[in-house]
């Protein structure tokens, strides 16, 4: 980053050095993403941040919509993943039909969606794995439902491929939605498109006439730095793993199967510790194979009041009022909010302990 910053830059296309500086840092992130999630480098559209990105999608298949269609969309999703599919049905006057959770367990049931895509379904965007409650739905099997209803699947993998392997095949996505912020990486945000013709086909938002493929979906130039963050970050994720060998997406499928591993053991030790703290509740019945990220409430404290006397303590917790998305629809807002707290691959057994104990003490 530091040296994408200081070399002189300049948008791709031309003969001279600094163009050519700025063409290479692109493939060079398209083919990281790509290695990442087993994608073509061809589909990789790049750009701020996943909100952002959603949106052009939204707006780009939205096209094509007519009265009478409809979208299929999950309470588990985070808001980045409703609110501009929602904006553009409105705009278009297509239907919102809504993928329910089971209140107590936070499961997302994949049977529903046999009845929700009965008719003209366009789209089902729905999340790879929920980080407020940590559910992880059977993506696989929502995606063949949408297949034979002939509705563009869309994933939000933001949660997922920051804990454990991700792939486009294994997914059944159509569309996967990613950003290097979720494992630590820089704010970018990515959309992966299985077939890469697919971008040709729908309407650009470039400010370049002539743009094809995934710069269709670009607008102005990129952040060189973060891209050049965005490659780095890939890298460092194919090296957490001592035994991984070959080339980048060798070396990624070994290192993330095994951050996925380690996650899941840690993630057993957290629900394990947190059941025996007196008075927390936790939201949902998370288990070892999902999110690393569980919510919980407080019988007697409100959320910021937990989240600051953990800061105290020097557990990094986050306060969440429960305002919005599938913690509103959980109707925690109503008991003063949730406390977050999430583990990544550097999280270690000694940080739980912390967290048990200082929760412990809060009386």
């Amino acid at each position: 980053m530091g040296t994408a910053v200081r070399a002189p830059i300049s948008p791709p296309g031309a003969a001279f050095p600094a163009s050519q500086r700025a063409e290479v840092i692109e493939d060079a992130a398209r083919q990281a993403v790509a290695d990442l999630v087993g994608g073509d480098p061809r589909g990789v559209v790049l750009g701020p941040g996943r909100e952002v990105m959603i949106g052009r999608l939204a707006e780009a298949v939205a096209d094509r919509w007519q009265l009478g269609d409809q979208i299929v969309l999950s309470r588990l999703d985070d808001v980045a993943n409703i609110a501009p599919w929602r904006r553009v049905a409105e705009q278009r006057g297509v239907g919102v039909r809504w993928a329910e959770i089971e209140i107590e367990t936070c499961e997302l049931p994949e049977w529903q969606y046999d009845e929700l895509l009965r008719g003209p379904a366009r789209v089902v965007a729905v999340t790879a794995g929920s980080e407020h409650v940590g559910t992880r739905p059977r993506i696989d099997r929502i995606a063949e439902r949408a297949r034979r209803a002939g509705a563009l699947m869309v994933v939000d993998g933001f949660a997922a491929a920051a804990c454990g392997r991700v792939r486009m095949d294994d997914l059944g996505a159509d569309v996967l939605v990613l950003s290097s912020a979720s494992w630590g990486g820089p704010q970018t945000g990515v959309l992966v498109f299985r077939d890469p013709t697919l971008l040709d086909r729908l309407p650009s938002c470039s400010l370049d006439p002539l743009a094809i493929g995934p710069g269709r979906l670009e607008v102005g130039p990129h952040s060189y730095p973060l891209l050049a963050g965005l490659v780095a970050s890939i890298d460092y994720l194919s090296t957490l793993d001592d035994a991984a060998q070959g080339e980048r997406p060798q070396r990624l499928d070994t290192s993330m199967r095994s951050v996925g591993e380690y996650q899941s053991e840690l993630l057993g030790r957290l629900i394990y510790e947190l059941r025996f703290v007196p008075r927390i509740q936790i939201v949902g019945t998370p288990d070892e194979n999902g999110i690393p990220a569980i919510a919980f409430t407080h019988e007697t404290r409100k959320a910021q009041d937990v989240a600051t006397h953990l800061a105290d303590r020097g557990v990094c917790a986050v306060a969440d009022l429960g305002d919005h998305g599938v913690l509103e629809h959980l109707g925690t807002g109503e008991v003063g909010g949730v406390v977050k707290v999430g583990l990544a691959h550097y999280s270690t057994t000694s940080e739980i302990d912390q967290l048990a104990r200082a929760l412990t003490d809060l009386i």
